[in-house]
């Protein structure tokens, strides 16, 4: 099961935190992976950890909310493999801000890399896998997305930008299935990565969450890879436009 021997995947925003751990999970499973992400450094250690499974992987710098750079890194996973199978979308960023302070410069800023850098690196990756007829691209939202999950106080540009992903996953998997590309999204609640190191620094807010939070901790991010991974697989061949919660049970509350 979870065979992706020969399978070719990039990862965005893979440098630290729930991409890494979807890096080293794909290429555990068999994949070729292009670690991508801002800093080029970051994407060296997580190649250089990889290597040392014996496995395949190339480490590109990329910011997500520029075309120019979006495409440059598609055509660098081509010349390197010839093909391209899966795509997670995953670079992002949270800046806690109060909605009557949001300035402008910040919104744009999150929704270009959060929603914009998703549309971007779908397009030119489908436009790959059309080609070949086949394809799997994985969305990572986030369970503060609005609708069936969550509104968030002092992060309505991020919750704006995780909504649109969902509605947007929507849409492709529609447009996509007659190319055998299948789209789903990942909506994980609180995981123990950097961006939560602003909630953390505020114990009565963490305490608040958890509360929330029937498995009463926070998640790991190998254990979203771990959906990742499925959702990646032929395991999960007929999925397409589903948005899977993993959320320690938030939402159920």
């Amino acid at each position: 099961m979870f065979d992706l021997k020969n399978k070719v995947a990039i990862i965005t925003g893979a440098g630290r935190g729930i991409g890494k751990a979807d890096a080293l999970a794909l290429a555990k499973a068999g994949a070729k992976v292009v670690v991508s992400d801002i800093s080029q450094e970051d994407c060296e250690k997580v190649v250089e950890e990889i290597k040392k499974n014996k496995r395949e992987a190339i480490a590109l710098k990329c910011d997500v909310s520029k075309k120019v750079e979006v495409d440059n890194m598609v055509k660098a996973a081509i010349d390197k493999w010839g093909r391209i199978d899966i795509l997670v979308n995953n670079a992002g960023i949270c800046q806690f801000k109060p909605f009557l302070d949001l300035t402008e410069e910040e919104w744009d800023r999150t929704l270009n890399i959060n929603l914009k850098g998703y549309f971007l690196c779908a397009q030119a990756v489908a436009k790959e896998m059309a080609k070949q007829k086949s394809g799997v691209i994985i969305n990572i939202a986030s369970v503060a997305m609005g609708q069936v999950g969550i509104g968030f106080p002092n992060i309505a540009h991020y919750c704006a930008s995780k909504g649109g992903i969902v509605g947007m996953t929507e849409a492709l998997a529609i447009e996509l299935a007659p190319y055998n590309i299948r789209v789903n999204a990942i909506s994980p609640g609180m995981i123990e990565t950097p961006m939560i190191d602003p909630v953390k620094q505020d114990p009565k807010a963490m305490e608040g969450i958890l509360a929330r939070v029937p498995m009463q901790r926070v998640g790991k991010p190998e254990e979203v890879s771990n959906l990742v991974l499925f959702l990646a697989s032929e395991e999960s061949s007929y999925m397409t436009g589903s948005t899977v919660v993993i959320d320690g049970g938030w939402l159920a509350t």
